[in-house]
Parts: C-alpha cells; structure tokens; sequence
C-alpha cells in the first residue's frame, strides 16, 4: 500500500514557507523602488540622447562656417542651414535640411548659430525681413559667432531677451585653420546657464573655451585679440623683411627664431605664408580692417589711444588701396615691401 504523504511532513519541508503580510509588503516595496529607479535611469538615458542631438540652426556657411558646421553634423547634431549661397554640398548629403530664410530655421531649430562678417549682416540676419527674430519662439538659444561691435552687440542681446531666448556672443579666433582643425578659441559673453546649454557644441568646434563676461564681452574680448594678432603679423613682416634686405636667407632666419624668445603661432604660420608667398585667404584682409576699426571706434569712445593699432590700419589700407583686401591678413608684409621696395622673398 503507497503511503501518502500529508501536508506538513518531512517531504513538504523544501516548500518554502508562506511569506507573512510584512515581508510580502516589504517586497512589494522594493519591487516597486526597482521599478521606479529603473524608469528614472531610462528616462535619464533619454534626455542625455536629447540633449546630445540637438536640433542646430546654422547661417553663414563660408570659409570659416562649413567647417564648422561640418563638425557639427559629424557630432551627430541635426542641422538646419541658411547662406545667400547654396550650403556645402557635403552637408546636405549628410542629412542637414537648407531652409529658405533665418525665419525658418529659427522655427525648426532650438539653437540658432550665427556665422557672418561684419555687424551690419548681424543685424539683417537677425532682425531684417524673415529674419531669425520673427521665427523665434521661447526658451530657444541665439549664438552670434561673427567678429562685430561690442556695443552692437548688447542691444542685440537685449532685443532678443525681450523675446524670452537666449543670446551668446561668442567670436573665434584661429582662422580657417582652426576652423578645420576644431580648434578654435572661442571667447564668450552671456549668462552663465546659457553658456552651459551650448558649451558641448562649442567643444565640437573649439579647444579653448572661455566664458569671458556678459553680452559683449566676448566680442571685447574679440577686438583684443586682433590687435594683438596685427601687431605681431606687423612685427614679423619687419624683421623678415629687415633680415632679408640684410641679405640672410629669410626662410632659416624664421626657423632660427622658431627656436627663440621670438617665437610665436604668427611667426610659425604667417612668417612661413610670407616666405612662401601663399596669401590666398584664411582670413581676408578686408575683415582684418573691420576689426581693427571697431578697435580705433572704441578707443576713441574710451578715450584711450592705441597708436600702433592705428599704425596697422595704415598698413592695410595700403594693401586693400593696391587691390589686396581680399588676400590673406598675412598679406600685410606686401605694404611694408612697396614702402621698403624690396620683396622678403620670392614667389
């Protein structure tokens, strides 16, 4: 006769046991918490995606702007293009949508990107007919990366505050260069909250990354720059030039001084575009001259004097008056070889 087991005999005994009504509560809370912290993690997860494909406006694609751009797309960044050209090719081929005005991509992008020359296209892009101003909503970003006035560029600021957004001032410095290179320095004027929204883009773009001030500050910041650069592009056409009437070999000279106290990125770059006589553009002399300018402007404003600023602004005149201001800032050296008449070198 089989035996039959019972309920609670030996054999039931690898049965576990009825949870009693705390520790069945206790594991429903914790079910619940692991639900909870997972949905959090993943909507974490999905607002990272977001935030690191953002929908960018683009307006001003040429020597500097395309590369840019490029960078921008390549970072996995929806792009929404504006020119008086037609934008790269290559950017269109890689998934950027063209639209027909600043209104338009100022509707469909939520950070608007502007890279033109001077303070005049500025403001038409921004507030001229079907400009970025008419077609921007709320909460959206407007990043002026141009060259223009400090002072223009505060009431610009202000105007489109007054439309709920956000404004950054943030011109580069490295020409054509850093721009293929995502190397440029950007310096950057605005608020701080603002500047954190779009500071993984300007990484895509740039190495040296500084938030200077406020709105404006970033374009002082700008106009420093320049100064500095002209001056010593005019410092380093003298001695080649000095050093090549004397007769060295202009070339070995720039290598010698490579080496030296005197050694610097112009030197490196634009003393070897003078030697070699390469002066088509990175950077054109006709926008060295508007930079300059709105140094002269503002120091007279200021009351403070910058005589050798003045001296540089001389100097390219002269080449944009001999049909230059389309070459190369480095071009700069041609003014002081018509005064000197005497080549550093020959092309």
């Amino acid at each position: 006769m089989k035996s039959v087991t019972t309920a609670g005999s030996v054999a039931n005994t690898s049965r576990a046991p009825a949870p009693s009504k705390a520790s069945a509560g206790a594991l429903r809370t914790a079910y619940k918490s692991h639900l909870n912290h997972t949905r959090k993690a993943r909507y974490r997860t999905l607002k990272t995606l977001e935030n690191t494909m953002a929908k960018v406006g683009f307006i001003g694609l040429g020597i500097m702007g395309a590369p840019m751009a490029g960078h921008l797309q390549a970072g996995g960044h929806k792009l929404y293009l504006h020119d008086q050209k037609n934008p790269p090719f290559e950017l269109i081929e890689g998934g950027a949508t063209v639209c027909t005005s600043g209104a338009e991509v100022a509707k469909r992008a939520d950070i608007i990107i502007i890279m033109v020359p001077d303070t005049p296209h500025v403001e038409a892009v921004l507030f001229g007919e079907n400009g970025v101003a008419s077609g921007l909503a709320a909460g959206k970003t407007v990043v002026d990366m141009s060259s223009i006035s400090p002072i223009a560029t505060k009431g610009f600021a202000k105007k489109i505050n007054e439309l709920g957004c956000q404004y950054l001032d943030a011109p580069v410095s490295g020409g054509e260069v850093g721009a293929k290179a995502a190397s440029l320095t950007i310096m950057v004027g605005g608020s701080e909250s603002a500047f954190n929204d779009v500071k993984p883009l300007f990484e895509l773009m740039g190495k040296n990354i500084t938030l200077v001030g406020g709105n404006g500050d970033g374009q002082t910041t700008k106009v420093a720059n320049q100064i500095i650069v002209a001056l010593n592009i005019q410092a380093v056409a003298e001695a080649l030039l000095f050093a090549s009437k004397a007769g060295a070999d202009p070339a070995r000279v720039r290598q010698a001084l490579m080496g030296g106290f005197a050694s610097s990125r112009i030197l490196e770059v634009h003393g070897e575009r003078m030697v070699k006589r390469t002066f088509n553009p990175g950077f054109r002399i006709e926008l060295h001259q508007k930079d300059l300018n709105l140094a002269l402007q503002g120091a007279k404003a200021l009351g403070v004097s910058l005589p050798n600023t003045a001296t540089a602004q001389e100097l390219m005149n002269a080449c944009a008056a001999n049909g230059m201001s389309g070459l190369d800032h480095s071009a700069l050296c041609r003014a002081i070889e018509l005064m000197s008449n005497h080549e550093i070198a020959k092309g």
